[in-house]
């Protein structure tokens, strides 16, 4: 006997065939509208059975079609960089998994794994000493349902630096707090202090000075910052002085990744954000970068979407690329769009700049673009067994969307 299909011609018996088909038919077109109901809340869904699934990601991950990549389901979490700090992916994501976690607790216990683990030497303690030898933290942290942030600079002697900045959205009205005040408020707080520094940043920075203190990020002083340690004094510019190489011609170049920009979105649609970094190596001390400013290290809005940047911190505060970017999905931009435009904003006015911008919708959407070196990010959701790292090449000016 043939295989029944509504187009097989009557036969003995396929009347109740028919009336199934019927009946079939009217179990799928109301499965259909009910999933599509369950979506705007959230959830996915896999239509070979009408249980609750999620989709796993493809097996190699770039960004070579130009497009952004499909949601792997809720909840996710995205961060910067692959390597060591997809650790922080998972603790978050692992995290998310539990019912009374939040997706501002998911951001802040992945933050803190980044910190605990020095990840690339670039977030936590023992990492990039200023002229000083000393380590300072930034970070911020974001509530993408009521909008507030809580942010700590060029925090000294506290190691939970993302720790202190909740602390800062919760427990005050500011939206940041800097140097050694916030320190005090941190001990205030709970936290424990004790030195940042390390045998290894200790040894680093001894290093840095027998090579003249270079690179250093002095311009405009004597004696030649090029060659010399200082002490620095200011010189006068001359009435024609141009500026625009100034960032250009200074030859720092970061030293393996930096900063961890993370962003949550939580089953219900909840989404946080948030950056932690210890800065550029080498700094003036007191420098700020671009980790703790809402806006520029990450943004989010949980109706909309979430951002996170990493790269040259003094530029990339200019341009406020994560708010940017969640504004460009607020306008209808898929999230690699955002994250290109937000991206050769900088561009334009600095070619040489290196950047690195990830961008997720509420559905989960997600892409990302770089600028000067072959950014990656990293993200975990759904039913996804491990987290997957994606490979975001450089973009020029004259790169197609």
């Amino acid at each position: 006997m043939r295989p029944w299909s509504p187009t097989t011609p009557a036969v003995e018996g396929s009347k109740p065939l028919r009336r199934n088909w019927r009946l079939i038919s009217l179990i799928i077109t109301i499965a259909f509208f009910t999933m599509a109901f369950l979506r705007s809340f959230g959830f996915g869904f896999g239509l070979g059975s009408l249980a609750l699934t999620f989709t796993l990601p493809p097996p190699a991950l770039g960004h070579e079609n130009g497009t952004s990549h499909n949601s792997p389901g809720l909840p996710l979490v995205i961060n910067t960089w692959g390597g060591p700090f997809t650790a922080a992916t998972d603790a978050a994501y692992l995290s998310l998994l539990e019912p009374q976690t939040s997706a501002l607790d998911a951001v802040e216990l992945g933050c803190s794994t980044c910190e605990a683990n020095q990840c690339d030497g670039s977030v936590g303690y023992g990492g990039s000493p200023d002229e000083n030898c000393e380590t300072t933290l930034d970070a911020m942290i974001m509530d993408g349902g009521s909008m507030k942030s809580g942010s700590v600079a060029a925090l000294r002697r506290v190691r939970n630096a993302i720790g202190v900045a909740r602390a800062v959205l919760e427990h005050t009205t500011h939206t940041m707090l800097a140097g050694d005040l916030a320190t005090d408020f941190a001990v205030a707080n709970g936290f424990a202090a004790g030195s940042l520094s390390t045998g290894a940043s200790a040894a680093a920075c001894a290093a840095w000075r027998a090579a003249g203190c270079q690179p250093n990020y002095r311009i405009n002083v004597t004696p030649d910052p090029a060659s010399s340690c200082g002490p620095y004094a200011p010189t006068p510019l001359p009435p024609d002085y141009d500026d625009d190489d100034d960032d250009a011609d200074r030859g720092v170049v970061p030293e393996g990744h930096d900063t961890i920009s993370m962003i949550a979105l939580h089953r219900s649609g909840a989404m946080a954000a948030g950056t932690s970094t210890n800065g550029a190596g080498h700094k003036v001390p007191g420098r700020v970068g671009d980790g703790p400013i809402t806006g520029s290290g990450s943004y989010v809005d949980s109706d909309v979407g979430g951002c996170g940047a990493t790269g040259d911190g003094d530029i990339m505060m200019r341009f406020l690329p994560c708010y940017q970017a969640v504004e460009s999905l607020r306008r209808g931009m898929s999230p690699r769009a955002a994250a290109e435009d937000a991206v050769r904003r900088m561009l334009r006015k600095y070619p040489a700049v290196q950047s690195g911008v990830v961008v997720v919708d509420r559905e989960g959407r997600h892409g990302g673009a770089g600028s000067g070196w072959t950014f990656t990010y990293a993200y975990r959701g759904g039913a996804m067994g491990e987290t997957a790292v994606v490979s975001v090449p450089p973009i020029g000016l004259d790169s197609e969307l």
